[in-house]
C-alpha cells in the first residue's frame, strides 16, 4: 500500500531508541524525510544508521525537550534543512516509577514540565506552517496507563491522559485545516523501558525477571510482547494520506491488553 507520504518531513522526538525510533524508521520506509531528536548522540547515531539502512534520510538533532527555549532553533533548523514539518511525533521519555501518594511537588511540577509543556510548546510552534498548507499530522505517543492506569506509573499516568484530553481537543481545532491530531497508545511493547520496568517489578515484589514476563503475558490475549515495528508501522499509517478522517481518536497497540472498551 502506497501511504502516500514519501517526500514528507517529520520531526519525531525522542527517536534515539525505543518507540520513537521505531517510527521514525517506518516514516523513513514510506520515503518520508526524519529529523530525530534525543539527548544521547550515540542513540542519535545509531537512528540515523537504522534509518539510512531502509533507504531514509535523517537530520539529527541532540535535544534536551525540557529546555523550552531551544524549540524555535531546533525546528528552524529542520525547515531550513529538510524543509517544512509536516508530520509532528510527539514522544517523551517516561518518569521514574512512583505511587500515587506521597510525591514531592516539585517531581511532578519537572514531569508535566518535561512531558506535557514541551509537547504543547513544539506542537504550537509547528502548527501554523500546518495550517499554512492545509495539511498536517499531529500523532502524540502515550501510554495505556492512560486508560488503565499502571500500578506504580502514577505520574506517567495522570500526566499522558491529560494529553489524550488535549488532542481530542486540538483535533477538533484543527480538522477544518486538514490537520489530525491523534494518540497512539503502546502496550507492552518490547523496548529498553518495558524490560526496565520488568526489572524494577522484579525486585520491587521479590519476584524473577522471567516470573514477571510471564506474568504479564497471561494478561495479552495476542500472548507476546509487540514489537517496535508493529507500534512505528501504525504511527506510519496515522501519518499516510489514508488515514485523513481518522482524527481525535486514541489508537491502542496493545495486543488487546487494555481492558475496557
Amino acid at each position: 500500500m502506497d501511504l502516500g507520504i514519501k517526500g514528507k518531513v517529520a520531526l519525531v522526538l525522542a527517536s534515539s531508541r525505543g518507540l520513537g525510533q521505531a517510527m521514525a524508521i517506518s516514516l523513513a520506509r514510506e520515503g518520508v524525510k526524519v529529523a530525530v531528536t534525543g539527548r544521547n548522540p550515540e542513540g542519535l547515531n545509531t537512528t540515523v544508521e537504522m534509518v539510512k539502512a531502509v533507504g531514509g534520510i535523517a537530520l539529527p538533532i541532540p535535544w534536551d525537550l525540557s529546555e523550552l527555549g531551544a524549540i524555535d532553533p531546533n525546528v528552524s533548523l529542520v525547515e531550513q534543512q529538510l524543509g517544512p514539518i509536516d508530520i509532528l511525533i510527539n514522544n517523551t521519555g517516561g518518569p521514574p516509577p512512583t505511587p500515587a501518594a506521597g510525591q514531592d511537588p516539585k517531581l511532578w511540577e519537572k514531569s508535566f514540565h518535561d512531558m506535557i509543556l514541551s509537547i504543547i510548546s513544539i506542537t504550537d510552534r509547528v502548527l501554523p506552517g500546518m495550517r499554512e498548507r492545509h495539511w498536517g499530522r499531529i500523532i502524540t505517543s502515550t501510554t495505556s496507563g492512560a486508560i488503565a492506569p499502571i500500578r506504580n506509573l502514577a505520574i506517567s499516568n495522570t500526566l499522558r491522559a491529560g494529553l489524550s484530553a488535549w488532542s481530542k481537543t486540538l483535533a477538533s481545532e484543527v480538522a477544518n485545516d486538514g490537520i489530525t491530531a491523534n494518540i497512539i497508545m503502546p502496550g507492552r511493547v518490547a523496548t529498553d523501558r518495558l524490560r526496565q520496568l520488568d526489572e524494577a517489578r522484579s525486585k520491587r515484589e521479590n519476584m524473577s525477571y522471567e516470573a514477571v514476563v510471564e506474568a504479564s503475558l497471561k494478561l495479552i490475549p495476542a500472548g507476546r510482547y509487540g514489537d517496535p515495528r508493529e507500534y512505528g508501522d501504525t504511527a506510519a499509517f496515522l501519518a499516510s494520506m489514508n488515514a485523513a478522517y481518522i482524527t481525535g481518536s486514541v489508537i491502542r497497540v496493545d495486543g488487546g491488553q487494555i481492558p475496557s472498551i
